[in-house]
C-alpha cells in the first residue's frame, strides 16, 4: 500500500488543468508521422518485391507457390480475426461499453500494429546494407502479435481510460514489447512460438500493473455500468468462440514449416478442448445452484490456448497437452471466483475483464511447461537433427544442450515478468497526468461519453399496433351490435 502511495505521490496529478490532447489532434498527427517513417524505413522483402521474378531464377525456386504468402497467408488471416473481431467482441459484455469494447480495440489495434512493424523491425529485420525494414508476411503476423500484448492489457483498464490515453498506452507498450521481444528470442534464445512469455505475461502484467497505478477508490459510483446484460454477454460469446477456433493458428502461426507448425496447432487443439470440460465442471461446482456462470465460459475455455503456447510445438505429446488444458481450466476458473475480488479488495487492482485468469496465471505456467519441457528433451524423443530444428541449435548455439535450454526459458519468463510489472509502473505514472482526459468515476464504462449513441428502445414512444387497434375496434363494435340486439 505504502509503495503504490509512494508512487503515485511522484507522479500526482495537479487538480486544475485546462490542457487537453484532443483525439483528432492524435490521431492525425501519429498518421502523418507513420506515413513520413514508413516513407523512409520500409520497404518489402524479396518475395514481395517485383523483382520476386528475378529471386526465383536465381535461387532455382520452380514455382510462385514457393512464395511465402502462400504457407504464412491463411495463419495470418486467422490471427487478424482474433486480434479485430476475437478481441473486440470479447470486451462487449459491458452493459454499455460495447461501442468502445469493439471500437477502440479497432482504434489501438490499428495504431498499434504500425509502430510494431517499424519497432520490431529496427530490432529484427534491418538490412544493414541499406537500412531499410523489409516487411514480409511474417512480418505482419508478428505485427499482430505485438498488438495483441496491448489488447491484453486493454482488459485489465477497460471502460476507465480515455481513448487517448488508450493510444498512449499502446505506444509505450509496443515499444516495451519488441525490446522484451528481442531480449528473449534473440539474445536470451528462449522459444516461445505461442507467445505464453512474450505475449500473454508481458502484455497482462502490464496492464494489471496500470490499472494498479490507476488505482480509483471511488469507482463504486459507476458500479452499476460495471456489469452485464443477457444480450451483451452472448457478444462476448461471439467473441470467445473465434478466438477459441483460432487459436491453433495463433500458436503456430511463425513456428517452422513442417512438422513444429503441426505439432503446435495439435497440441492447442487439444489443450483448449481440454479446458472447457474443467471449465464448466468447476464453474458448476463452484455455484450452489449447479448452474454455469458466464464470465467463466467467455474467459477460462480459453486459458489452454495460452498455457500451451511457449512449449506448442515442443514433444509434449497429446496427453500433455491434455493435462495443460485440464489444469488451466481449474485454475482459471477459481481464479475469477476468488483471486479477482482478493486483487480489488487487498492489492487495489481493479481488473475489469479477469486478465490475470486468462492471460496471467496461464501465461507463467506456459512459461514453466516450457522450461520443463525444454530441459527433459532428449534425442530419443526429437532425434538429433529433430532437436537442432526444434531449438534451433544453429550457428552461436550449436553446442546448446536441453538442460541449460531449460534454464534459459526460465530466464525468458524472468525478462517478460519484469518488463511487464516495471513498463506498466512507469507507463501508469505518465497516464496520471491531467492532460490525457480520462473518465470522471462516475462515467466508466458508458459509451455515451466518447460516442453518438442511437436513442434507447425504452424511451421511443410504444407505437399504435395495427393488428391489435384493428381489433380492438372490431371487438367495440360487435360488442355495440350484441346490446343493440
Amino acid at each position: 500500500m505504502g509503495c503504490r502511495q509512494s508512487f503515485r505521490q511522484c507522479c500526482d496529478r495537479p487538480k486544475n488543468t485546462n490542457v487537453r490532447i484532443s483525439l483528432p489532434a492524435v490521431c492525425f498527427v501519429w498518421q502523418i508521422a507513420m506515413i513520413i517513417l514508413f516513407g523512409i524505413f520500409i520497404r518489402y522483402d524479396q518475395e514481395s518485391d517485383a523483382h520476386w521474378a528475378e529471386y526465383r531464377k536465381f535461387r532455382n525456386i520452380s514455382s510462385d507457390i514457393e512464395n511465402d504468402f502462400y504457407f504464412r497467408y491463411p495463419s495470418f488471416q486467422d490471427v487478424h480475426v482474433m486480434i479485430f473481431v476475437g478481441f473486440g467482441f470479447l470486451m462487449t459484455f459491458l452493459k454499455r461499453y460495447s461501442f468502445s469494447a469493439v471500437g477502440f480495440n479497432f482504434l489501438i489495434a490499428a495504431f498499434g500494429l504500425q509502430w510494431a512493424l517499424l519497432m520490431q523491425g529496427w530490432f529484427q529485420s534491418l538490412d544493414p546494407m541499406d537500412g531499410k525494414i523489409k516487411i514480409s508476411m511474417e512480418s505482419l503476423i508478428n505485427a499482430d502479435f505485438c498488438v495483441a500484448s496491448c489488447l491484453i492489457a486493454y482488459g485489465a483498464v477497460l471502460g476507465k481510460l480515455s481513448p487517448v490515453q488508450l493510444m498512449v498506452m499502446t505506444l509505450f507498450g509496443i515499444t516495451l514489447y519488441a525490446v522484451e521481444e528481442f531480449i528473449i528470442l534473440n539474445l536470451i534464445h528462449a522459444r516461445d512460438a505461442g507467445g505464453s512469455m512474450v505475449i500473454h505475461t508481458f502484455g497482462a502484467y502490464y496492464g494489471l500493473s496500470i490499472s494498479w497505478m490507476l488505482y480509483r477508490p471511488n469507482l463504486d459510483q459507476s458500479k452499476r455500468l460495471n456489469g452485464s446484460v443477457y444480450h451483451s454477454d452472448v457478444f462476448a460469446m461471439i467473441g470467445t468462440l473465434f478466438l477459441w477456433m483460432f487459436w491453433p493458428s495463433f500458436n503456430s502461426a511463425i513456428t517452422d514449416h513442417g512438422d513444429g507448425q503441426h505439432r503446435a496447432a495439435i497440441n492447442t487443439y487439444l489443450a483448449l478442448a481440454s479446458t472447457v470440460l474443467t471449465t464448466v465442471a468447476i464453474s458448476s461446482l463452484s455455484q450452489k445452484t449447479g448452474k454455469l456462470d458466464m464470465v467463466h465460459i467467455q474467459n477460462s475455455t480459453l486459458a489452454g490456448g495460452v498455457a500451451v503456447g511457449t512449449a506448442a510445438e515442443f514433444m509434449l505429446m497429446p496427453y500433455g497437452s491434455l493435462i495443460i488444458g485440464f489444469c488451466c481450466g481449474i485454475i482459471s476458473t477459481l481464479g475469477y471466483i476468488y483471486i479477482t475480488p482478493f486483487m480489488e479488495k487487498y492489492l487495489k487492482i481493479q481488473d475489469t475483464c479477469g486478465i490475470h485468469n486468462l492471460h496471467a496465471m496461464p501465461g507463467v505456467i506456459g512459461g514453466i511447461v516450457g522450461a520443463v519441457t525444454a530441459a527433459a528433451a532428449s534425442e530419443g524423443v526429437y532425434g538429433k537433427e529433430g532437436l537442432i530444428n526444434t531449438f534451433d541449435f544453429t550457428g552461436e548455439w550449436k553446442d546448446m544442450v536441453p538442460s541449460r535450454q531449460g534454464g534459459l526459458q526460465a530466464a525468458g519468463l524472468c525478462v517478460a515478468l519484469c518488463f511487464g510489472i516495471g513498463g506498466g509502473i512507469i507507463v501508469g505514472c505518465i497516464l496520471r497526468m491531467p492532460i490525457w482526459g480520462d473518465a470522471p468515476d462516475d462515467n466508466c464504462f458508458d459509451d455515451e461519453l466518447y460516442w453518438e449513441l442511437p436513442e434507447d428502445e425504452e424511451s421511443i414512444p410504444p407505437m399504435d399496433n395495427n393488428h391489435m387497434r384493428n381489433r380492438d375496434v372490431t371487438e367495440s363494435h360487435f360488442s355495440m351490435e350484441q346490446s343493440q340486439n
